[in-house]
């Protein structure tokens, strides 16, 4: 999953703002006490997140994929002071250490947590939002961006990880499996949308950045 040779990354990141006490407890215990610590975001991409919701200063952000809070945490950086980010996520075992970190980096205020199906909760949000971060199961990505395109404001992104699938993507004949085929159908589907401005960035496990016109 990871593409850039590890001595530059370390590098980047020495020279990078630092990864909060918070965000570095987070990291630790994902790891320690969660089954694929590899989905968490992580310094490099969570610094990333942060530094664009820093730059857009959302009033609402749509997360679909919670896992352990890191991104939610990072994305919530940016938002002016009334806004609000609602991450979703199915594992309801997962939610009392998500609210307990969002608690601890005095987000309480500015984060709501949803557990359940992600294709239905998000009709009840009745809302438009400055961004929408996916990272939940492959096989939805394509219905998600459908269910949330128009809930996207125009000038809006829509921020979509995991694209590059462990570089699974660029060999279909090599790799036919369901989560590649769906990723690379997905990749291809905001490619051809003209209602959108995209960009497949390499960070990490790559991210597809789609700005709406």
């Amino acid at each position: 999953m990871e593409f850039i040779d590890e001595k530059i990354e370390q590098y980047a990141l020495d020279h990078s703002e630092p990864e909060s006490d918070v965000l570095k407890k987070l990291n630790r215990e994902t790891h320690a006490k969660v089954m694929q610590p590899r989905m968490l975001s992580g310094h490099m991409q969570g610094a990333f997140l942060s530094m664009l919701s820093k730059m857009i200063q959302p009033t609402a952000i749509l997360e679909i994929g919670t896992y352990t809070g890191y991104s939610a945490i990072c994305l919530a950086k940016g938002l002016v002071a009334d806004g609000k980010l609602h991450t979703i996520d199915v594992n309801e075992e997962l939610d009392k250490m998500v609210r307990s970190f969002i608690k601890e980096a005095e987000l309480e205020s500015k984060v709501e947590c949803h557990i359940g199906d992600a294709m239905k909760i998000i009709p009840t949000l009745n809302m438009q939002f400055d961004i929408v971060f996916i990272d939940a199961d492959k096989k939805n990505y394509s219905n998600y961006y459908d269910l949330i395109f128009d809930k996207v404001k125009t000038g809006g992104y829509i921020i979509a990880d995991n694209v590059l699938w462990s570089g699974k993507v660029v060999d279909l004949e090599k790799n036919k499996d369901a989560d590649t085929l769906l990723i690379d159908a997905f990749n291809k589907k905001v490619h051809t949308d003209n209602r959108v401005e995209h960009l497949l960035l390499p960070l990490r496990d790559g991210l597809m950045i789609a700005r709406k016109k």
